[in-house]
């Protein structure tokens, strides 16, 4: 038994034998997030957790890739009289933590999700990704937060909770990414399989959980989820929505607005990425200087 609700723009949903599936669908951006994808995925996300006939969730993007971060032409909000709009500091805190708690959203319902991650994984896309109860990823997925060269600290830290500090500084402060193989070698994503072979992998990880009574998969998904909240997780969502604002006064951020305004997005991401040569980090062999050919 299958159905799809057809009353979403920028995601496509559908149930099929005990699971729920989210497709991110902007493929013409590589589905870039806007507010309104935001507050669908969300709102998808209650809803499976709310209908007994799904066990779990599988979070995937249309076309080329996964998700390439936020929509860096549909960010900011357009100013109305009486709201907020990120300009003060406090704005900005709290414009972050209002997307910060849609993507929350993933911990709080009582079913578990599972990313399919393929093509490119960036910015906010690690965002939505990391967040999920587990990540499988395409051996050739690019993962990474490359705007943390030059445009804040990143919004939604989940990074050292899977990699551990020193890994998720690596990334961090430079804004590599990794391949999906290498990303599974560090535990960033739990596996990485051939492109060809993930969708079948995940579904398949999907078969395995539908047989799984769905009050034993919340009561054995929360627990764990719980115990990174004792961790601190959910207190370091918080902070990272301060800090990502304090981060945003930076000479770097306020440069790169400029740069943007007077010689557009691309020739500003051209100008921030090439110093970084293929912009990938490589675990387990030597790096040297820096290089161009890309990771196998």
């Amino acid at each position: 038994m299958s159905h799809s609700d057809t009353g979403y723009s920028d995601i496509d949903y559908e149930v099929e034998d005990g699971r729920a599936r989210i497709t991110l669908a902007r493929p013409q951006t590589h589905n870039a997030i806007t507010s309104t994808m935001l507050r669908e995925f969300e709102e998808a996300l209650w809803e499976a957790d709310d209908d007994t006939s799904v066990h779990c969730v599988i979070l995937r993007g249309e076309g080329p890739s996964f998700c390439s971060g936020y929509d860096l032409l549909k960010l900011g909000r357009p100013k109305q009289e009486g709201h907020r709009t990120g300009r003060g500091h406090d704005d900005d805190i709290w414009l972050i933590e209002l997307n910060n708690r849609k993507v929350r959203a993933v911990w709080e319902i009582h079913k578990p999700v599972i990313a399919q991650v393929h093509g490119n994984c960036l910015a906010g896309g690690t965002d939505l990704a990391l967040v999920c109860d587990m990540v499988i990823a395409a051996d050739d997925a690019r993962i990474g937060f490359p705007a943390a060269r030059a445009m804040g600290a990143l919004p939604s830290n989940l990074w050292m909770y899977h990699c551990g500090p020193q890994w998720a500084k690596r990334l961090q402060l430079t804004g590599d990414s990794l391949t999906g193989a290498d990303a599974a070698k560090i535990g960033l994503v739990m596996k990485a399989v051939p492109a060809d072979e993930l969708s079948d992998e995940v579904e398949g990880l999907a078969d395995r959980l539908c047989q799984i009574d769905p009050d034993l998969l919340a009561a054995n998904s929360r627990i764990t989820n719980l115990a990174r909240e004792l961790m601190g997780a959910q207190t370091l969502q918080r902070l990272a929505a301060e800090n990502d604002a304090r981060a945003h006064r930076s000479t770097a951020v306020k440069e790169y607005s400029r740069s943007v305004r007077d010689d557009g997005l691309r020739e500003t991401l051209r100008r921030r990425d090439e110093p970084f040569g293929d912009g990938y980090a490589r675990v387990g062999v030597p790096e040297g200087r820096l290089r161009g050919d890309t990771p196998t």
